[in-house]
């Protein structure tokens, strides 16, 4: 079994629970996914099955969408509101018209601080296993693309809203919230969290562990799965001919100049055969040398 099934995931599974749980239903050892969700987050988190695993680290897209929810005027150590309460404020002045202004600021480029409760490693050191010790280290801060944020709505009187937040990937949501509420001076937690988006996948791509395991029982859960070539659909595509073919399954390096179609421009691609199949994934260098990248034929 080789492709890509999207799950909903539950929240307080982490995003290893959900690979766990799937190898123990499809009793597939070669699991992964792409895109690590925090325990109180559900949504999209694609799960690469057999060779799939392979392009994890090669995906066109990244980009995420989220919906969070926050909480205006309390601040804890986690920056969301499953941690422990450092500090409250009142934020009853904070407006509809005051949040929207504010967060306007963060569209584009910025800088993060990562949160002491993430996975991040300094020195080799997770820096939540750190939190949980009652240790803080000085964290360097990592650029983030923010491409939009909107204000879905706000409630006065209990200082909650919910945002919505399209951004690059490794981007920190409940720290844009912690951020914002130190911004508005009453401080701000996250108190939910939805990814909308991963890449090219959505919500609507989505199905529950519980569909994974009726549909394994019922023999028709390979028909769920994504092939691993539509993942890879922001590569340009190289169609070879039979001769370059069967040079390139045995490992033979190209001269992009000589295939039909191939304009040499420096980058990946996708590479099918003469017969239509995916093969590989290529890279073109500046040399105009075709050379394989990853590959997905039998017996590689």
């Amino acid at each position: 079994m080789n492709g890509i099934i999207c799950i909903d995931k539950p929240m307080d599974f982490t995003s290893f629970d959900v690979v766990a749980k799937i190898r123990s239903i499809i009793r597939i050892k070669r699991i992964g996914h792409a895109g690590t969700l925090d325990p109180m987050a559900t949504g999209v988190l694609p799960i690469f099955i057999g060779n799939a695993t392979k392009v994890c680290d090669i995906l066109p897209d990244n980009d995420k969408g989220y919906r969070a929810g926050f909480k205006l005027g309390l601040s804890t150590n986690t920056q969301d509101i499953t941690g422990e309460k450092l500090d409250s404020r009142d934020a009853s002045a904070i407006s509809e018209d005051i949040i929207a202004d504010a967060i306007s600021s963060f569209v584009g480029d910025i800088m993060q601080i990562p949160p002491m409760f993430s996975a991040v490693k300094i020195d080799g050191k997770r820096l939540y296993k750190l939190a949980r010790q009652g240790i803080e280290v000085d964290r360097p801060p990592r650029e983030a693309t923010i491409s939009e944020i909107k204000l879905l709505s706000y409630n006065q009187e209990d200082s909650c809203g919910e945002l919505e937040i399209h951004c690059s990937q490794g981007t920190y949501v409940r720290t844009i919230i912690h951020d914002l509420g130190e911004m508005l001076g009453v401080g701000g937690v996250m108190t939910s969290l939805v990814r909308t988006k991963s890449g090219i996948f959505t919500l609507l791509d989505c199905i529950t562990i519980e569909q994974v395991q009726k549909y394994h029982e019922e023999g028709i859960l390979d028909r769920r799965l994504m092939a691993t070539h539509e993942a890879l659909i922001g590569y340009e595509d190289i169609n070879l001919n039979e001769k370059q073919s069967k040079m390139f399954y045995n490992g033979v390096k190209l001269d992009s100049t000589r295939i039909s179609g191939c304009d040499s421009s420096i980058g990946i691609y996708r590479i099918f055969d003469s017969d239509g199949n995916f093969m590989a994934v290529g890279e073109i260098d500046d040399s105009k040398t075709l050379r394989m990248k990853k590959s997905f034929f039998s017996g590689r």
